[in-house]
């Protein structure tokens, strides 16, 4: 919500905006009701500052925009102003960042990161296909998977087709259609063998301490590691009929999909692991080292498993691994696939899973005892 007190600020995720309405006699040069730009700081007298100068600005440039009658004269100047490429990616945040996860900002900075690093921050008119070409070449000699470098490109070439829709400007995207190996470094997560489950969950056990708690809770649940990672103690409930733990969505760790808002019964080690963290835990959070009230570093969480993972295993398994595994177990054992996509939080197949309220705790409790 704007502080209506003059200051015309918000914040989000703890970084302070700015947020203006555009006064209705000028609507007709823009596409937005409302200018909105982050001002890239925590701070509360800074950014009342920023505010201030932001206000004086567009006082002066209103100001002089009403001088001017001629709306195609004005859509002309907005036609050929220059804009850089790291404002277009301030609005393009602003615009498409709200209810989104923090893994969209990250995506959206670190792709914008490495443009700017290859080729500089420019005006968006003047980068051309060569710039373009020199950005792949560059994410290649960064040794990426073909897929990641798809992601990348894709990022950048939504932050200029928004800038050209928002700011109606007369340039081509140069970031299409270029050519490299998609197949490149691709390849699947492999599910985990049963044998080497199991000696993964024995070590568990015998160490017995916060991050093995995390991998033993993962293996027996398939859940995806953002969202063990950012479980509240409470979210474990030991004392039902059946144990479960709750997944829902929170500010510091949004779930994926709708449909990733579930309960999964506790059985085998993750059961071992909800009774060790309801015992232990000293903390609001299940696993407070990798936890505040605004954000969840589920990708930190990952890189100390995994090499954790390689280094009891000998193998290149990750922590998602777990979850290609359950999914393999809950087929051998003939599990409806509706029952394994609520488990695991997976996207419906049918219109017809749409309806009801799913599967009873105590039907997938049971599904899970098999594995």
């Amino acid at each position: 919500m704007v502080d209506q007190n003059g200051a015309y600020l918000f914040r989000k995720r703890g970084i302070y905006y700015f947020s203006k309405r555009i006064p209705s006699d000028l609507k007709h040069l823009y596409r937005v009701e409302r200018l909105i730009h982050s001002l890239r700081t925590k701070c509360d007298r800074k950014a009342k500052s920023q505010a201030l100068a932001m206000l004086l600005k567009l006082d002066d440039h209103w100001s002089k925009a009403r001088l001017h009658n001629d709306v195609l004269h004005r859509k002309s100047l907005n036609h050929n102003k220059a804009i850089k490429f790291t404002e277009s990616v301030s609005e393009y945040l602003s615009a498409n960042g709200s209810n989104r996860s923090i893994t969209f900002e990250k995506a959206v900075q670190r792709a914008s990161r490495y443009l700017v690093e290859s080729v500089g921050d420019k005006d968006l008119k003047s980068y051309t296909r060569a710039n373009a070409n020199s950005f792949r070449d560059y994410l290649i000699d960064k040794g990426l998977a073909g897929s990641s470098i798809t992601r990348i490109l894709t990022t950048i070439k939504a932050i200029l087709n928004f800038a050209k829709r928002e700011h109606s400007l007369n340039m081509n995207n140069h970031f299409v259609g270029l050519n490299y190996d998609r197949s490149k470094r691709v390849g699947g997560r492999l599910p985990i063998p049963m044998k080497h489950l199991q000696a993964i969950q024995k070590r568990c056990v015998e160490i017995d301490d916060e991050l093995r708690w995390l991998v033993a809770l993962v293996s027996d649940t398939g859940m995806r590691l953002a969202e063990a990672t950012g479980l509240l103690v409470e979210d474990i409930n030991l004392d039902a009929d059946i144990p479960f733990v709750s997944l829902k969505s929170y500010p510091w760790r949004p779930l994926k999909t709708e449909g990733s808002t579930r309960d999964i019964p506790l059985v085998g080690q993750a059961l071992w692991s909800a009774k060790r963290i309801k015992t232990m835990s000293q903390s609001r959070f299940a696993f407070p080292r990798y936890n505040t009230m605004s954000i969840t570093s589920s990708n930190t969480a990952s890189a100390t498993l995994n090499k954790w993972l390689k280094s009891e295993s000998n193998y290149n398994y990750t922590m998602h691994c777990f979850r290609h595994s359950l999914r393999d177990r809950l087929r051998n054992i003939n599990c409806p696939s509706d029952v394994a996509d609520q488990i695991g939080g997976w996207s419906n197949k049918t219109v017809g899973q749409e309806y009801g309220s799913g599967y009873a705790l105590r039907n997938l409790e049971w599904w899970m005892s098999l594995i």
